[in-house]
């Protein structure tokens, strides 16, 4: 069982990581951001949007590691439905070269919400 925990906590530390580093790239309007948004058919103008719903998950990830577990649960079922959606949007616009992405992404907020479901209760 430590050894899951572990895991999951690294999971959940990844995860952080790797949406904060989206939202900054979305932020900055970084050109594979924006390649992407285009095949996938999502306007340029919801890049700053889905940067701060991405980043209030992020967020609430860490208060969650700081000790707000139901935060940190809450945030990361966030973001299972926004890499959801986000999966959904690639296979709608059939654009398989890169979702793997978007899957890894959904993966560790699974993770993540597995963390925070076990250490509540």
């Amino acid at each position: 069982m430590a050894a899951l925990e572990t895991g999951l906590l690294a999971a959940t530390v990844g995860c952080v990581l790797a949406n904060s580093f989206e939202v900054v790239a979305k932020a900055a309007q970084a050109q594979f951001v924006l390649q992407n948004s285009a095949e996938v058919g999502v306007a340029r103008k919801w890049i700053p949007h889905l940067a701060v719903l991405e980043g209030a998950g992020a967020a609430g990830l860490v208060l969650g590691l700081l000790g707000l577990p139901l935060l940190g649960l809450a945030a990361a079922a966030g973001l299972v439905l926004f890499f959801a959606g986000a999966v959904i949007a690639h296979v709608r616009a059939r654009v398989f070269h890169n979702l793997a992405f978007p899957l890894a992404f959904l993966a560790l907020a699974v993770a993540a919400g597995t963390h925070f479901a076990r250490s509540i209760g």
